[in-house]
């Protein structure tokens, strides 16, 4: 009898035994699902700080974002020595994740002066240890939609600026925006499907292509094969003092507004992605808070919400 009574104790306690192990192998299977490295890294843009770029550095630096995106405001002042910002980013460890090159222009009177300048830009971009930059066009007619034709001009412009700076190892890319020539989805497709993917790539930004109509998680997939980067940024509308104008927004912290950024996330784990996304502010939200905290909130959406590590 006492036997019997010890092997069932014996058998209970295997099994139990057994069934502790599984659970703890499939736990630390389940972590190492969580913690698989992805493609996807995160950086900061320095616009929140309208200008004081030591301090964004400094900030970010100090939450432990691990890259930054500059913009030519910078280009003025270290050009001559870019060797003392590349020591700033480098002391803060931070990566030049992109650089805000500025505006293309499509008058042909003013192509090679464009030209000139965004290659001028790659070179910085170069000296900072960085190898990208994005370009925008504020041209947008006043009194109607642009041409087709206009749109392809951009495109035409923008390919000879990356083939250009192609040959510095600089990659050149095209951000679409409100208010500019690329607005809407059509218009953006139309710009990117003239561009050619061997020079010039397309930096989406999620929050504009939104408020311009389109659905970022469906542009990550339609495009995945010219991403080159992304903007992390929500936008908000309406807005609370204009609660009747579908047309008014502003830029709000990830998660506040109307952009999906969880099924931004998904679509690029489906495809895969990898690169920079870079979280992007143009100006506090609100007038209560500073660049820092806004950089504090979003961080705490990546990292808590999402549950995507810096």
């Amino acid at each position: 009898m006492q036997e019997t009574v010890n092997r069932r104790q014996f058998l209970t306690t295997a099994g139990l035994s057994a069934l502790a192990l599984t659970t703890g192998v499939n736990r630390l299977f389940a972590q190492a699902e969580l913690a698989k490295p992805s493609g996807l890294k995160i950086a900061y843009s320095a616009i929140t700080w309208g200008g004081n770029d030591a301090q964004a550095i400094t900030d970010l630096a100090a939450l432990g974002y691990k890259g930054i995106q500059l913009r030519a405001n910078t280009f003025g002042p270290y050009k001559a020595k870019p060797s003392e910002l590349k020591a700033l980013l480098d002391q803060n460890h931070l990566t030049l994740a992109m650089f805000s090159s500025g505006n293309v222009e499509i008058d042909p009177a003013k192509e090679q002066s464009t030209i000139d300048m965004h290659v001028a830009h790659a070179s910085f971009v170069k000296a900072l240890g960085g190898s990208a930059f994005q370009m925008t066009n504020s041209l947008r007619p006043k009194d109607r939609l642009p041409t087709t034709e206009e749109l392809k001009r951009l495109a035409v412009v923008m390919n000879e600026i990356g083939k250009q700076t192609a040959d510095l190892g600089v990659q050149a890319t095209y951000h679409n925006h409100m208010n500019q020539l690329g607005e809407t989805p059509e218009e953006v497709d139309v710009i990117v499907q003239a561009l050619n993917p061997k020079y010039t790539k397309l930096l989406l930004d999620i929050a504009h292509y939104k408020q311009g109509g389109g659905q970022p998680e469906k542009a990550v997939k339609q495009y995945k094969g010219i991403i080159h980067a992304l903007h992390l940024k929500d936008t908000m509308s309406p807005v609370p003092d204009k609660p009747n104008d579908p047309k008014a927004y502003k830029f709000v912290e990830l998660g506040r507004g109307n952009v999906d950024v969880p099924a931004v996330f998904k679509a690029l784990e489906e495809i895969n992605f990898k690169g920079w996304g870079i979280i992007e502010l143009d100006g506090v939200p609100e007038k209560d808070k500073t660049a820092a905290q806004c950089a504090s909130i979003n961080k705490d959406y990546i990292t808590k919400t999402l549950n995507f590590p810096l």
